[in-house]
């Protein structure tokens, strides 16, 4: 038997002063508000009662991190798969206000349709799809949490819900630590439900791709 349902849960806060693009990038990791918010996202899929059978996250440190509650309140250790990464992006390390007022960025802006600013969306979609396919058939028992990011969880859902992968950044569904979940129905995969259970009020939430 295949897994009973898959949730795309999105990091905490990231401790980031500099307010950067930060992508990839080595140390950033949660701040103090960002493991609280991982703590209350844990909580709340631990609260619906549900079998976790499988955890899985991002290598990056603000995914690793982000996973430590469900940890904790699981027991079940997580399984790093490269696939649910952040995108790349050209933009990392720089202050994304800086970097549109400067003429030597503007050929990376030219196709937002692919982007043409970083890991083509579709690109981003097989892989994420690949890895949420795999890890329901392997789990044979329960739902399936994976600890992704804003970008791979919002052109996930954009797939799944048969529209246009180019969108505006600023309009994303996919708060600080929230909880997107889909059910695989024969080959064909259907979102459930969308739920922000962790407080984010005052949140810094500028560096994502």
């Amino acid at each position: 038997m295949p897994a009973d349902r898959l949730h795309l849960v999105r990091h905490g806060e990231v401790h980031n002063p500099r307010r950067v693009l930060y992508g990839r990038l080595p140390g950033y990791g949660l701040s103090a508000d960002g493991r609280r918010m991982a703590r209350q996202t844990a909580q709340y899929v631990h609260g619906l009662g549900r079998p976790i059978g499988a955890l899985i996250c991002s290598p990056l440190q603000r995914t690793r991190e982000s996973a430590e509650p469900f940890t904790v309140l699981l027991g079940i250790e997580p399984v790093i798969d490269e696939r649910v990464i952040e995108p790349t992006n050209v933009f990392e390390g720089r202050r994304m206000s800086r970097a549109f007022m400067n003429p030597m960025s503007w050929s990376h802006l030219s196709r937002p349709e692919i982007p043409s600013w970083g890991e083509p969306y579709a690109m981003v979609v097989d892989r994420m799809q690949a890895a949420m396919g795999e890890a329901w058939r392997a789990t044979e028992r329960g739902d399936v949490v994976i600890v992704s990011h804003q970008l791979p969880i919002w052109v996930t859902h954009l797939a799944v819900a048969g529209l246009p992968a180019r969108h505006d950044p600023r309009r994303r569904r996919c708060a600080l630590s929230s909880v997107t979940s889909f059910e695989l129905v024969g080959d064909v995969w259907r979102e459930t439900d969308y739920a922000e259970p962790a407080a984010t009020a005052g949140a810094v939430d500028v560096g994502a791709v």
